[in-house]
Formats: C-alpha cells, structure tokens, sequence
C-alpha cells in the first residue's frame, strides 16, 4: 500500500505554525473527493447506512419479536402481517433477519477493528525492534498461517458453547490478522530507516511513540481498507460457523442459523431461504464495495484507480476535440 501525499501540498510545503497540520488535512480532503467520485463505493455506504438503521431500530415500528411467536401463522409466505413470512414455529422471518442483521454487523465490526488492532500492533513491533522478538514474532505468524482456521474455529466454537457470543468474536479475531501483520512488519522496516524516524530516535523519544505518532500513521490507508476488508470476511466466517452450528447458538439467530434453517426449505417454503440470503450477499457485497472504493481512493496507482483515471483522462481529450472542432467551425 503506498503512501499517498496531496500533489500541491508535496509540490508547496507549508511552513509556520500548520506546517504539520496542513498536509494530513489535505491530504484527507484529496481521500474524500476521490471516494465521492466512486459511485459504486457511495452506493454500498448507503446501503449499509440503511442496513444498520433497519437492523437497529426494528423495534421502534414492527410489532413483532424475534422471540415472539405468532400461532396463528405457521409456514405463511409474505403478507402485509409477516411482510418476510413465517418460519414452521411462527416466528417472524423480518424479527429475525433484522435481529441476525445486528449479530453479523456487530461482529464483523468487532472482528475488523481486533484484527486489524492486533496487525498493527504486532507487525510494527516485529519491525522495529528485529532481533529475538521478530524471529518470534515471525514463527507464530507463519505457524497459524499453516493451520486450517475453519476447521480450528468449528472445533474450539462447541467447546464454548453456552457462552457468550462476545468469546466468538475473539475466536475469528485471532486468526484474522497474520497476512496484515506481515505486511505491517515489511513496511515498519521500510519507515524506520526514513529520516524524520531516525530523528525521533535521536531526541530522545520513547520506541512506542515513535511507532504510534512517526510509523503507525503512516499506515493509516491500509489499516482503513484491512478494517473494511476484513468486516465483510468476518460476516462470512460467523455466518458459515452459524450455519454449521458452531456460532451463534438459540435461543438468538444470526445470518448463518436462518440460511441453515431454510436450506431445506428453498424450493417449497423459499422466502425462508433466500430472504436472509439476500441480506447475507447485500451486506457483505455493500462492504466489498466500499473497501475497493477505499483502496483505490488511498491508493490512485491500482490497476482499477488507473483505469478510472484513464477513462477520465480519454473522456477530457474528447471534451476538448469536440470543443476545438465546434469553435473551428463557428470561426
């Protein structure tokens, strides 16, 4: 992930008192145009605005509970009572997705935010320091690089089972940062050899300061896109423990338990199947959009944010031949 500066800022250098703060404000005001020029990346932040407003403020103006039966309703498709339907207990399937909406987005925010914490934590020490610690630091990684992480997941989810829901979030968090972390640790050695780090170390400062105020801040588009990243990888792996029965346990729902509940049920009863399907692939497809919107916002040299800039570029020369033509023939 390179390091992105805004051009006029790098080409003007500001002095006086914002001389520090000027660039990472321009800087930030360069990401922001870049990102608001991504339709496709505007597109999936709304939409997981207004998946987040749906899943948390149901129980403002549905009347039913997730844990709320209807007996006079088993198995009825849509209507203007159960907009979802009903699953065969009677319980309503938008109660549930809404509330199995909460749990994925709850936990893929929590995963993304460990993981990524943890990257970068562990990948910088590894890097700055060298010596015995990265050689360790470097065996653990590669270690949990080479075990099956689903299959460590669905062994360790039933040994907890009963407990809270928090425990697996910590589970998928542990096997969720290494690839990052590696990457962290060969940009570290990278920025500890620049100048401005070596003069933080001459006056005096503390090697943890130097990490968090000089090496981790630069850093900060990558750790973004990981984060992002890693929510929509995070929802997929509580949602496929869920569906094998290693997640989430009932008398609470998620994404994965409704999928598995359904699966049986897709052809005769199939809103009980394709409804938190659907809400499944939006989530995680809305995610995926804003990471790529991200990255190639932070990031203008990737091959998608090249293309764009291409496509701008041919477009403005068109622009311009037509304007030469149309004023070569008015004169």
């Amino acid at each position: 992930m390179s390091i992105i500066l805004d051009e006029d800022a790098s080409a003007h250098p500001p002095t006086g008192e914002g001389a520090s703060s000027a660039p990472v404000s321009s800087r930030g005001r360069l990401v922001w145009r870049r990102l608001r020029r991504n339709k496709l990346a505007v597109f999936g932040a709304v939409v997981i605005v207004l998946l987040f407003v749906a899943a948390f403020t149901y129980t403002w103006y549905w009347p039913w509970n997730y844990l709320q039966p209807d007996p006079n309703a088993f198995l009825t498709s849509p209507s203007a009572t159960h907009i979802f339907g009903t699953d065969n207990d009677g319980f309503d399937l938008f109660a549930e997705t809404m509330r199995g909406l909460q749990k994925s987005l709850i936990i893929g925010l929590l995963v993304a935010v460990l993981s990524t914490a943890t990257a970068a934590i562990v990948g910088s020490v590894a890097g700055y320091f060298r010596g015995w610690s990265e050689w360790l630091i470097t065996a653990i990684v590669d270690l949990l690089l080479t075990l099956p992480t689903f299959v460590i997941l669905s062994v360790l989810s039933p040994a907890f089972r009963g407990s809270t829901w928090l425990l697996l979030v910590v589970l998928i968090a542990a096997f969720n940062w290494m690839i990052t972390a590696r990457i962290i640790r060969g940009m570290t050695l990278t920025l500890k050899e620049q100048e401005y780090v070596r003069a933080a170390r001459l006056m005096g400062l503390s090697p943890w300061r130097v990490i968090t105020k000089h090496i981790l801040p630069q850093m900060s588009s990558l750790l973004i896109v990981d984060a992002t990243v890693n929510v929509g990888s995070a929802i997929l792996t509580e949602t496929s423990l869920s569906y094998f029965g290693f997640g989430i346990q009932p008398p609470d729902v998620s994404l994965g338990t409704l999928i598995a509940d359904g699966t049986d049920s897709a052809l005769t009863f199939p809103w009980m199947f394709f409804i938190p399907a659907g809400f499944l692939v939006l989530t995680v497809l809305a995610v995926n959009l804003v990471g790529d919107g991200l990255r190639d916002a932070f990031d203008p040299n990737s091959s998608r944010g090249r293309r764009r800039a291409d496509r701008r570029e041919l477009r403005a020369e068109r622009r311009a031949a037509r304007a030469a033509t149309t004023s070569g023939k008015s004169v």
